[in-house]
């Protein structure tokens, strides 16, 4: 469930989650006001959520501002600790980050979003790099697009009408580009994002061959100029290797 939805189509029971949605993608401790301005929420309901989280843990507050609390750093470890798609694909990113002297980030689509759950870093003093639990829309950038083409086509369209528009042009351009994507096995981005950064994202299929997270291969622009096609192709079968092993569970 998006984040953005107004208050009233979101159920009383989730307006917790809600709030602990909101500050843990904000990435720091945010003001009421600011938790109020993103939530949509009454000042008395969301101090009714604060105060329900901090209690179990889940939120800290410090002059006036809150953040997420140890319970959720907790949370993190565990997922990081007990995921078995992190697991898996964690030593295959670091072979290609040596081989390719480029970052390698492990992304997932939720809801509307893509979100960074691994990452290994270039060696480079000049790299890219993907903020581990920073997220984007699923709309520009390799990973975001490359997740988008292989969503099952229900949420596909969902995200295709809030994000172009339904029936505009624009939707139109866009689903083809994914259709594109799909039968290219991988989506290439330049400056999408961020300015003067290449990417290249390839999907990962689990044992239902679904699509389960893409492993984007990203490099600064001008080092990656005549190396696209080496650089592809390594992200390609380093990726087939995941895919293999996510299938053999």
């Amino acid at each position: 469930m998006s984040q953005n939805l107004p208050p009233s189509a979101i159920p009383t029971s989730d307006r917790v989650l809600q709030v602990l949605a909101v500050l843990a993608q904000h990435g720091q401790s945010m003001a009421a006001a600011e938790l109020m301005a993103r939530t949509g929420l009454a000042r008395s309901t969301l101090y009714r959520q604060l105060a329900r989280l901090k209690r179990w843990g889940f939120v800290l507050e410090s002059d006036g501002c809150y953040a997420p609390g140890p319970l959720s750093l907790q949370l993190a470890l565990g997922f990081d600790l007990a995921s078995h798609l992190v697991r898996q694909a964690h030593p295959e990113m670091v072979a290609l980050a040596q081989q390719s002297c480029e970052s390698v980030g492990l992304i997932v689509a939720v809801n509307d979003k893509a979100i960074c759950l691994d990452m290994v870093d270039s060696q480079h003093s000049l790299r890219c790099s993907f903020e581990k639990g920073r997220s984007v829309p699923l709309r520009a950038g390799a990973s975001a697009k490359c997740l988008l083409a292989h969503l099952p086509e229900a949420a596909r369209n969902a995200v295709l009408d809030s994000q172009w528009g339904a029936g505009t042009p624009a939707r139109d351009n866009a689903w083809q580009e994914l259709q594109a994507i799909r039968q290219a096995g991988y989506a290439i981005s330049m400056g999408e994002v961020d300015p003067g950064v290449w990417g290249c994202s390839v999907p990962l299929f689990g044992a239902s061959r679904q699509a389960v997270a893409a492993m984007t291969l990203m490099a600064p622009l001008q080092r990656a100029q005549g190396q696209e096609p080496a650089l592809t192709q390594m992200a390609m079968v380093s990726a087939a290797r995941i895919s293999r092993q996510l299938a053999s569970y």
